[in-house]
């Protein structure tokens, strides 16, 4: 899950609850959060185009921001671009071998905080790194934490910028994100992409990993603006 410093920048049913509440964007509904046994399904391929649509919710110092998921890599033990390629464990990948739907955050470059998703059961080292959102709520918070004044795609196109608009850190690495105190957790989303809306290509950033570096694990809505690079 080593990104370039150019890739840094730049519809199953669910049962909901859904509460109303103004937006600054538009009226957005609040979503029940998605279920464990929707992370801990064997596929990470599969999962990755499932988390296209879902909205990803952070409740930092007070301020809650909401972002719909357009663009994610998928990453596996068997994957030479993978931090934990062999299934290798290690101070920094142990929180991969968790159970899905908890939290890894690294740090990459010493500048940016990059989210990614673990996914799978206990022991098998699998994650989705989220790539880009397309904004949903608190515009105000993600461009004063972003340093912007107008919105544009820099604003939460690649995942060093959304992290940042997020307000997602390295501290929240390892938190089960269906704990009720999490402040970073996913919510199903209400506009979820066919299999025809989904785009598929190389991922970004993985020259390094050989055979692997042409392997499509990248996955985003098409025609989606925010997404960080066209696939």
């Amino acid at each position: 899950m080593v990104l370039s410093k150019q890739g840094l920048g730049g519809n199953s049913k669910m049962n909901l609850e859904p509460i109303h509440y103004r937006s600054i964007l538009r009226s957005y509904t609040i979503m029940k959060p998605i279920k464990r046994t929707f992370f801990t399904q064997p596929d990470v391929l599969h999962l990755s185009q499932q988390l296209l649509g879902q909205h990803l919710v952070t409740e930092v110092e007070g301020e809650r921001c909401v972002g719909r998921i357009v663009e994610v890599e998928a990453y596996r033990y068997d994957d030479k671009a993978c931090h934990a390629y062999g299934n290798k464990q290690t101070k920094r990948t142990e929180v991969m071998f968790r159970e899905g739907g908890h939290a890894y955050v690294y740090l990459c470059y010493g500048i940016h905080h990059l989210f990614n998703i673990v996914s799978g059961k206990e022991g098998q080292a699998e994650a989705v790194l989220v790539r880009a959102l397309e904004p949903m709520d608190n515009l105000a918070s993600m461009l004063e934490r972003r340093g912007m004044e107008k919105m544009q795609k820099r604003l939460t196109a690649g995942p060093g910028c959304l992290a940042q608009a997020m307000g997602i850190h390295t501290s929240m690495s390892g938190l089960d994100m269906l704990s009720g105190d999490s402040p970073v957790w996913i919510e199903a989303g209400d506009r979820l992409p066919s299999p025809s809306e989904i785009a598929t290509g190389p991922r970004i950033g993985v020259d390094f990993a050989e055979e692997c570096a042409a392997w499509p694990w990248r996955f985003a809505i098409k025609g989606n603006r925010w997404i960080s690079k066209t696939i």
